[in-house]
């Protein structure tokens, strides 16, 4: 799912005008006002309603923007967010330039009124152009619509994540940075799937690795692995981490509550 946030005055507008350009299924998210007391859910965590036609509406007190984006991203391509300076997302910014971003800015306009149709063109380039947001269960999904899955009765998986400590005795890690070299580690990535596909058994493999800074407890790389039986694909999971984390190159800078080093330096 590719995102894309936009800041300022009539945010929400813009993004209205945006979607019907998008190439996919389009979802937005706007900042709405706290309510006194959260939301009014008649005493239940959570209430739904669900149409014949498959219309639905929901309301709840319990998600942060990241908790949303991850139930979006298996079902959107798209996710235009509207309100939200927090995002590590590519950000239009409307209005005060002095706006604080989290993301990096790819435009700034006085007032929506300044973006013409080119203007969107342009908008609509920036959100293609960025990091995907891919959750695990982005790739579980895309591996259950393979055409192959007829063939398997196994999905296995493998998550990494920032750990905070190694042991007790050591510094707290706050953050990690990863970078890597733009296209390089894609092929990469997708050369290991594509050996990994060949053996016997394995119908499919997906894998991706998250770049920039990843919070300690936060997701760092998933690998995907769709195959006949649970043996063989839990053997290609394992060899799929070992072999992206041996031969794609990422580079990893780690924070601690006491220094900041490369990580390929100290090994």
């Amino acid at each position: 799912m590719q995102l894309l946030s936009l800041v300022g005055p009539a945010a929400d507008s813009l993004a209205e005008r945006l979607a019907p350009r998008l190439d996919g299924r389009v979802a937005t998210v706007e900042r709405l006002p706290n309510r006194e007391g959260g939301t009014d859910t008649d005493g239940v965590d959570g209430a739904f309603g669900l149409a014949d036609d498959g219309a639905w509406v929901g309301a709840g007190d319990d998600r942060s923007l990241t908790d949303l984006l991850d139930a979006l991203a298996p079902e959107y391509d798209y996710a235009l967010l509207s309100g939200f300076p927090e995002a590590r997302a590519p950000t239009v910014v409307v209005g005060d330039q002095s706006t604080k971003v989290r993301g990096e800015v790819v435009e700034t306009v006085e007032t929506v009124d300044d973006i013409d149709d080119d203007g969107l063109e342009t908008l609509t380039r920036h959100a293609d152009d960025g990091e995907p947001y891919i959750t695990l269960e982005t790739l579980v999904e895309q591996v259950r619509q393979s055409p192959r899955a007829e063939r398997a009765g196994a999905i296995a998986t493998f998550t990494g994540r920032v750990r905070e400590k190694d042991g007790d005795d050591d510094s707290r890690t706050t953050h990690l940075a990863f970078e890597k070299y733009a296209g390089v580690a894609e092929d990469r990535m997708a050369t290991i799937s594509e050996e990994l596909t060949t053996r016997e058994g394995v119908e499919e493999v997906v894998m991706h690795h998250r770049t920039g800074v990843i919070e300690a407890g936060e997701d760092i790389v998933f690998v995907v692995v769709l195959a006949g039986h649970r043996t063989e694909s839990f053997r290609a999971v394992e060899d799929g981490i070992n072999r992206l984390k041996d031969e794609v190159p990422i580079f990893k800078k780690e924070t601690t509550v006491d220094e900041e080093f490369w990580v390929h330096d100290r090994q």
